[in-house]
């Protein structure tokens, strides 16, 4: 067993995260969960998915949260649309996960075996 553990960050409504916890349940790989709606993600780890890929890669711009929040048409500064994101979690493309120094948004399996695989 590795000594590998994954930082899941979601919301137990998202099927995403779940894919996500269930990808490393299976593999016996330790997760530390942090449900976004009972602990928003801190700004620094925020800020940390947003050097890697951008804000715009971790906005769920299809979704309703997306659509309701009308950030297509407000004029903010991206420190507005983070601190937007950290009040509402349904913004992000779920589940941005970290292992190690790897990290990842959304369902991402090739990012996921890589964890693992760097375990």
């Amino acid at each position: 067993m590795s000594d590998l553990q994954v930082q899941v960050f979601g919301t137990r409504k998202s099927k995403e995260t779940r894919a996500a916890e269930r990808f490393f349940k299976e593999r016996k790989i330790k997760i530390h969960f942090v449900d976004l709606h009972e602990r928003p993600i801190a700004r620094g780890e925020l800020t940390r998915f947003v050097q890697k890929f951008g804000l715009n890669a971790l906005l769920d711009l299809e979704g309703k949260a997306y659509e309701r929040s009308n950030l297509a048409f407000l004029r903010t500064t991206e420190e507005g649309i983070i601190a937007k994101v950290i009040e509402t979690p349904e913004l992000l493309k779920l589940p941005l996960v970290r292992g190690g120094k790897v990290l990842t948004v959304g369902e991402d399996m090739d990012g996921w075996k890589e964890m693992v695989a760097g375990a």
